[in-house]
């Protein structure tokens, strides 16, 4: 076992400890932290409020402190909730679920054994939503690799449960996702990450343009595999999973039209409830060439 195998083990292990706190205990422990980053001014709680001032201008200083100060305790409320999804069992992590909306939806979509694409914003707690999948059938993972070799052993531990099969976004992801649709089977992708150059299509969201990721529309238009979007969302004492249909458009010969569709059901979904999205990531930091923007986070948010 090399260094950052040992590593990976002994954060994993540290995880587990946090990962036997019952859910009301974390829950608290969460908000109490984002409460503390707040007061710290931490990069996090820079990007969110950026994000703010980008998305929602007409806010006074004393509200988009107030949003910040909510989006960073449910930031950490949800960083300890998933340190409990990576570290129980897929049965222990099922029971906290509550009520499952649009169930009808998804089990037509794998009934129909043409694969699914399953579109998973970066809203409530995205990592019980692959428990959730993988109990029902296999499920490809694309994930952003971390920088240090030893977070990457870290989430391969947390996420590598049975019916699990991650993919490297770094790499060619399309042909292991194109190969699980061809056997019926799932693949999960973040509509909502950032891609590099090259790997999307600038497009409309929350009234600015953001480059976004074209691989579920260049997915769906050549396999024709449905895509439904999929969240959990915090309720007492668990969470309700909804499954919901995407829009036509998605799947649209221009990508343009499918990269737009996309962001505006992303950006209807977080409005259920914006302060659950995760606005400490940098979503609008590379800018569309020729536009003369610049990158709002720099330097402030570094």
């Amino acid at each position: 076992m090399n260094r950052a195998q040992t590593l990976g083990r002994l954060m994993f292990a540290a995880a587990a400890c946090v990962g036997l706190l019952p859910l009301w205990l974390q829950r608290g422990l969460g908000s109490l932290a984002g409460r503390i980053a707040h007061a710290l001014n931490t990069r996090e709680t820079k990007v969110a409020r950026r994000n703010l001032e980008i998305i929602a201008p007409e806010l006074s200083a004393a509200e988009r402190e107030r949003r910040v100060d909510v989006i960073l305790r449910n930031t950490g409320r949800n960083g300890l909730e998933t340190l409990r999804v990576w570290t129980r069992s897929r049965r222990s992590n099922l029971r906290l679920i509550r009520a499952t909306h649009g169930a009808d939806l998804f089990d037509a979509a794998l009934a129909a054994g043409k694969g699914l694409v399953i579109a998973a914003p970066h809203f409530g707690n995205w990592e019980l939503l692959i428990e959730v999948l993988a109990a029902r059938a296999p499920f490809t993972l694309v994930y952003r690799v971390p920088e240090k070799p030893a977070g990457d052993v870290f989430l391969r531990l947390a996420r590598g449960g049975t019916n699990v099969q991650l993919v490297h976004a770094e790499t060619n992801a399309m042909r292991p996702l194109w190969k699980a649709l061809m056997d019926g089977g799932m693949v999960g992708i973040t509509p909502d990450q950032q891609p590099k150059f090259g790997g999307g299509e600038f497009a409309p969201f929350f009234g600015r343009q953001a480059l976004t990721l074209s691989l579920i529309p260049k997915l769906a238009a050549r396999s024709g595999a449905p895509v439904l979007f999929a969240w959990t969302e915090p309720v007492r004492g668990g969470f309700d999973v909804h499954f919901q249909a995407s829009s036509e458009n998605i799947a649209a010969a221009d990508i343009g039209a499918a990269t737009t569709a996309m962001n505006a059901q992303v950006e209807e979904i977080a409005k259920r409830d914006p302060d659950q999205y995760q606005w400490t990531y940098k979503r609008y930091s590379r800018r569309p060439p020729d536009s003369g923007e610049t990158n709002p986070y720099h330097p402030d948010c570094y």
